[in-house]
């Protein structure tokens, strides 16, 4: 199957604008400008597949929207090469639109001062979908969202949960192949959130849609897409399914023993002591295959041994300690 987005070796640079220190500094600039290069996206490439769902993960700064943006023909790459669905997304800009779903979570295409029924009517206008075609997708969404309660209500007068429901329902109405998604579930409470998920899952499940994700909220990730790309300053440092993660960062795990009585020496092969008390004794283990029972057996089941716990590390936890090792070196 042919990949419905394509990456190819690119890179995005913008000019800054440095400003000189000082009274003079500031005069000089005035009449000459300097500038420096910033490299927003720095030689990445990947191929998406035809309705995979593709977390794109990366702290403030990574690259991220620009990345989207340029997958959705806003910005143009100063190097390399974007195609979606076969095509450059900025020179087939308006039939690339027909074909993708865009949602920023801190951008609204709501009309604020309408009822959202309308917006959806418009939306139907501009977008020029058949009748049967809008009044069967906003059947659909009233109903998959929960939306019919407030379907006649101004925007203004809208939750943020129940606007960023709207929102997601207006970037599917005319059947997009691909939905992006930028930082969809910002702001949301709990169980905003958790709706906005399980939708998103069962659309990709169940209509094939190809979704792309930017998010700080691992959890979206996790529930949504089953292969993460991870970027940091503009460069790929992880492109995989979700369950290879810990491998790929050398995630370790953390056992945990508990004992009735002062054991004194514990010993276990691999494994780095990392917390101790009169009954307590920490360690962290490599992800390296070995289960709850080897790991008791390899201990030799020590005297006065009351309760043993191995803790996995999540994606967050996993992401954050590879980060903090980057900024300590």
């Amino acid at each position: 199957m042919s990949p419905i987005i394509v990456a190819d070796h690119v890179s995005k640079t913008f000019q800054q604008r440095v400003r000189a220190k000082g009274t003079m500094g500031g005069l000089r600039s005035f009449f000459s400008r300097h500038t420096v290069p910033v490299h927003a996206v720095a030689d990445i490439s990947f191929a998406i597949a035809p309705g995979e769902a593709v977390g794109y993960l990366g702290p403030n700064g990574a690259g991220k929207s620009t990345m989207i943006k340029m997958m959705t023909g806003i910005l143009v790459p100063t190097t390399g090469q974007v195609e979606v669905l076969g095509v450059s997304p900025h020179a087939e800009r308006v039939s690339n639109a027909r074909q993708i779903g865009v949602v920023f979570g801190q951008r609204s295409q709501l009309w604020w001062d309408l009822p959202l029924s309308e917006s959806f009517e418009l939306h139907r206008r501009i977008y020029r979908i058949e009748q049967a075609r809008f009044d069967h997708n906003r059947a659909e969404m009233l109903a998959m969202l929960d939306m019919a309660s407030f379907i006649d209500r101004p925007v203004r007068q809208l939750s943020l949960g129940q606007r960023m429901r709207a929102e997601i329902a207006m970037a599917l109405m005319h059947d997009p192949k691909i939905l992006f998604l930028d930082e969809p579930t910002i702001g949301l409470d709990v169980v905003a959130k958790d709706a906005v998920r399980r939708f998103l899952a069962q659309i990709n499940r169940e209509r094939g849609v190809t979704i792309i994700l930017t998010t700080h909220d691992l959890q979206d990730i996790e529930h949504i897409c089953p292969r993460l790309i991870m970027v940091d300053d503009g460069r790929l440092l992880f492109d995989g399914p979700l369950a290879q993660l810990h491998a790929a960062f050398g995630a370790r795990r953390r056992l945990t023993l508990e004992f009735a009585e002062d054991p004194g020496p514990v010993m276990l092969s691999g494994a780095e002591m990392v917390g101790a008390s009169p009954v307590m004794r920490e360690f962290l283990l490599p992800d390296d295959g070995r289960s709850l029972v080897d790991l008791i057996a390899q201990l030799g089941n020590p005297p006065g041994l009351r309760d043993i716990e191995l803790h996995r590390p999540d994606i967050e936890e996993v992401i954050r300690t590879h980060y903090q090792s980057r900024q300590a070196s």
